[in-house]
């Protein structure tokens, strides 16, 4: 096994380089890669990212949000969390095998002494049926991952606010939150260790997996100057690229209603590629002028804060609805 050091938290240009090992790095050796990202939500591929973020929240706290090649679904990331990819060859027989690559990392924790960690159900850790780990994979021209997280020290009520959490998903449970179904892993560590920082859990794994006492003698491959090039290409081209991680999202619609002063609007847009394709405006509010004009402002705007921001500047709203701001239409729409 080669291990690939890393010390970036750019969620972006991690994932990137995950990329840019899956598919440059030809090698019949698994190789391992960690990575701890900044406050982030990462988007399983086949997301709507609209629909599964809390987009006020975090664009109010410059949270990254990230689509990235495997399934499942959104998770979040911060400075407490370890993430984990073995990326190998494609035998056939290994995609959707979670048990083969979760093996290792359950029996480092168990030699670190959290003796409760163990695989249930089809992808997640747990311990005492509560989830530290979700994991995922993606295969491509023969070449495969299989990646997950590991929850440390990760700040739990980021993750109910960050994310939108299907009421459904969490009645389907039988329980009340989303908090209670999660867990850090640092509670469950002998006593000794319960003040390890993320970094030092990382060595403490990764010494585990390898089976070695020191790091000097873990079979490593540091990236070149070449290797980075590369990898800001995939950077660019996807996980720094709006249209991957927003514009991917698959078709939906959107309707918004909020009583004013003025009057009730109801707005309904119909969003393909991260688009506005079509927007329709209702209410019993007393304007001037055509509402079309302000529906045809909207169509073929990224649902974004800042498109739609500079959209609606354009806009006389007084004008259209009454005594409304500007922001007011925006926090409707957005």
């Amino acid at each position: 096994m080669i291990f690939v050091p890393n010390t970036c938290h750019d969620p972006r240009v991690n994932l990137a380089i995950e990329n840019y090992l899956l598919d440059e790095m030809k090698t019949d050796e698994p190789i391992l890669l960690f990575y701890i990202n900044e406050p982030s939500i990462i988007i399983g591929r086949n997301q709507n990212t609209i629909e599964e973020i809390n987009q006020k929240y975090v664009d109010e706290h410059g949270i990254h949000v990230v689509r990235r090649l495997s399934g499942g679904g959104a998770v979040y990331h911060d400075l407490g969390n370890l993430n984990y990819s073995f990326i190998t060859p494609d035998d056939g027989n290994s995609f959707r095998n979670f048990a083969k690559f979760t093996e290792p990392v359950i029996k480092a924790l168990h030699d670190l002494g959290v003796q409760g960690a163990e695989l249930k159900g089809r992808n997640d850790l747990v311990i005492n049926d509560m989830k530290f780990s979700g994991n995922a994979m993606y295969a491509t021209n023969g070449r495969m991952y299989a990646h997950g997280t590991l929850m440390l020290d990760s700040d739990k009520d980021e993750v109910v606010n960050a994310l939108k959490v299907r009421k459904d998903k969490i009645e389907s449970k039988g329980i009340k939150s989303i908090r209670s179904r999660v867990t850090n892993i640092k509670p469950f560590l002998p006593k000794e260790k319960q003040d390890i920082t993320t970094e030092e859990f990382a060595q403490e794994i990764l010494l585990k997996i390898f089976q070695v006492d020191s790091l000097d003698k873990v079979n490593t491959y540091e990236l070149t100057d070449d290797d980075w090039s590369k990898i800001k290409e995939y950077t660019d081209k996807y996980y720094g690229n709006w249209d991957w991680n927003y514009g991917h999202s698959p078709e939906f619609n959107l309707e918004r209603h909020k009583r004013f002063p003025i009057g009730g609007i109801d707005v309904r847009l119909d969003v393909k590629e991260g688009k506005i394709e079509n927007a329709k405006i209702y209410g019993d509010f007393f304007g001037l002028g055509e509402i079309k004009d302000v529906e045809d402002a909207l169509i073929g705007t990224k649902y974004e804060k800042e498109a739609l921001t500079a959209v609606i500047e354009t806009i006389d709203v007084q004008k259209y609805f009454g005594a409304i701001e500007k922001q007011d239409l925006l926090d409707l729409i957005y």
